[in-house]
């Protein structure tokens, strides 16, 4: 599975302070400790406080890569910042994202097809997440139909079914997880990724709802999620369930991991 690292968010209360301050060294730390514990994808998101978004996007992806040579996952929702992160970028970088907002598809994804990036694509639209699976499916029918007609190949869009809080929404989990089988059918060669700690959001002990939760995902053919390679837990979890669903051919990624003292007991 593909690890995306998540914690160079700006709307993440130290990260926003480091990045209105400018601080280069915490930044650094950040991308070079999830590079260590095994990202493949450092996501990079300026956030959307008071300081220009497009300025402190080139700052993070300037600093980020001079700590990892780690391709990186260019977040945000504005195509003006996008466009010049994805010019200063120096490997192709994945977007986070697009989805059924109009001004997100006319704004962004014109750049995905130009530049051949792989993009996450958003279970949601202009009336916000469908709290049923009807709704997700109808909106993930319109994305493939979207990036298709912009001669974006199904292998690269991953498809995102925005799990909603159980502490909020009971099935939050079950109706992500069956748009999630239902479109593998209808688009075989489409991937899916998730934001995987929005699930135990509001919760006691959410360490152990997200390795749960990822279970569960995998089985259902989870190919990436924005998660925190540091929290040995669930890293733990990823490698024992891939090797449990033969996804990891004589156990090589388990105890190669173990060998290095990715996974820890």
């Amino acid at each position: 599975m593909i690890i995306i690292g998540e914690k160079i968010n700006g709307t993440l209360k130290k990260t926003a302070q480091a990045i209105a301050e400018r601080d280069a060294a915490f930044i650094n730390s950040l991308a070079a400790r999830q590079a260590a514990a095994g990202a493949d994808y450092i996501d990079v998101n300026a956030g959307t406080g008071g300081g220009n978004e497009t300025t402190d996007l080139l700052w993070l992806i300037d600093i980020v890569q001079e700590a990892v040579n780690v391709p990186l996952c260019l977040d945000s929702a504005n195509p003006a910042a996008l466009k010049a992160g994805m010019a200063a970028v120096s490997q192709t970088p994945m977007v986070n994202s697009i989805s059924g907002e109009a001004r997100r598809l006319e704004g962004i994804l014109p750049l995905v097809a130009e530049k051949e990036s792989p993009v996450i694509a958003l279970l949601l639209d202009d009336a916000g997440i469908p709290e049923n699976l009807e709704g997700r499916l109808k909106i993930g029918r319109l994305l493939m139909e979207n990036t298709r007609s912009a001669g974006i190949p199904d292998s690269r869009v991953f498809i995102d079914p925005l799990a909603m809080a159980v502490s909020t929404k009971t099935e939050g989990a079950v109706v992500a997880i069956d748009s999630m089988k239902i479109l593998r059918e209808e688009y075989p060669e489409v991937k899916f990724s998730v934001g995987l700690s929005n699930i135990s959001f509001g919760l006691p002990g959410r360490t152990l709802i997200n390795q749960a939760f990822l279970a569960q995902l995998l089985a259902a053919g989870l190919d990436a999620a924005i998660i925190n390679p540091m929290e040995q837990g669930l890293i733990n979890m990823l490698y024992a369930t891939e090797m449990i669903l033969g996804r990891d051919r004589f156990c090589r990624n388990y105890t190669t991991a173990f060998r290095k003292g990715r996974i820890e007991l």
